[in-house]
């Protein structure tokens, strides 16, 4: 077979390779880029809308699958991975935040599920994953995040005024706790929280951030309302554990977005049984699979079941979970869920503008 042909083998070979969450080809989606032959073996970089992708080994096996054994010549396929983080389109009468791509809630319908803990480590693991990532911690009543991350000093503003983001582990961080005094409570009416809310969002120097993930109060008031109003966020993810009285204030929640017009990424059951450390025999404690009967009943991706930890609580010091301990089997689960995230993330953004059809690239010999 001579050159010309194996190239046009590859383009076919390649065209039947389909991605697995937005599925439609790679090839039209301009995701498989800088194709060379070099003797036996093809180079690809494959270009993914998040670097937090749960389905790498799986489209990797796809492009070996079309390829090797099918393109005559052909016995060996490189993949090299980036990313192009996808961004949440304009929304009517709501004010983009400049560099941000993406934001992401994280709600519960009531206090103590571990909604900051689910924030905070979600947060981490996709920075770990190589995304650029924010933090805003809008819990106003409650502003643990600074205390989960270790943060003390308050945030300085630049030449313009506008507020500079701290930053711990990577992270850039805004929060109400490090501009109030400590033990201070807000006593604030609804326009001054949506007043304060506006200057988090656009009178901070946040920089180009692929995902703002934001920890919200619990319940279903005046800030949850306010954001929903002023921003265009991408998508709520539910934060739950498995017992009743949990289940139905999330409920609640998941009627509000719907009502507000921001879709509902996905539901996370914490707490999900306790595993005990010296006999590894798990204990439902507050009982199973609450999270996962609720993602059913609303037709909403199960994201994932966080167990108990107790060395999560150690997490309060400034050394969160993901930071102390990512390579345990929890630290793989939260992985896990921010990956989950980033994929319905993605998905959302292409159902609500799907990319225009790319050219096929041009696929070059080496040498």
């Amino acid at each position: 077979m001579g050159d010309s042909e194996t190239v046009e083998a590859l383009q076919r070979a390649l065209a039947t390779v389909i991605d697995p969450e937005l599925h439609r080809p790679m090839l039209q989606l301009g995701m498989l880029r800088d194709i060379a032959i070099d003797g036996d073996a093809v180079s690809i970089r494959v270009v993914l809308t998040t670097p937090a992708c749960p389905l790498k080994d799986r489209i990797q096996s796809d492009i070996e699958a079309a390829v090797v054994g099918v393109v005559p010549g052909i016995n060996a396929v490189r993949v090299t991975w980036d990313s192009d983080v996808s961004s949440t389109r304009g929304l009517p009468g709501r004010q983009e935040i400049a560099g941000v791509r993406n934001a992401v809630a994280i709600s519960a319908g009531k206090g103590g599920v571990g909604k900051t803990t689910l924030s905070v480590n979600v947060a981490l693991a996709l920075q770990q994953s190589g995304a650029r990532v924010g933090l805003l911690d809008a819990d106003v009543y409650g502003p643990n995040v600074p205390l989960m991350l270790g943060l003390t000093e308050q945030p300085r503003a630049n030449r313009e005024g506008k507020m500079l983001p701290l930053e711990a582990h990577g992270l850039k961080v805004v929060s109400f706790g490090t501009i109030l005094k400590p033990g201070e409570p807000v006593i604030w009416r609804g326009p001054m929280l949506a007043k304060a809310l506006r200057e988090f969002l656009y009178e901070v120097e946040w920089g180009d951030l692929d995902y703002l993930v934001i920890d919200l109060p619990p319940g279903t008031g005046d800030v949850q309302l306010s954001l929903a109003q002023s921003m265009p966020m991408t998508g709520a993810v539910i934060c739950t554990t498995p017992q009743d009285v949990s289940l139905a204030d999330v409920s609640r929640g998941i009627q509000m977005f719907r009502k507000l017009n921001v879709p509902v990424l996905g539901v996370v059951e914490n707490m999900s049984g306790f595993v005990c450390p010296h006999c590894n025999e798990k204990t439902d404690i507050f009982g199973t699979g609450g999270g996962r009967e609720l993602a059913e009943r609303y037709e909403l991706p199960f994201l994932g079941a966080i167990p108990l930890d107790p060395r999560i609580r150690l997490g309060a010091g400034g050394a969160p979970f993901m930071v102390s301990l990512s390579d345990t089997p929890v630290g793989g689960v939260f992985r896990d869920v921010a990956s989950h995230i980033a994929a319905e993330v993605s998905k959302e953004n292409f159902a609500a503008a799907p990319p225009p059809e790319m050219p096929g690239p041009r696929m070059r010999l080496a040498g």
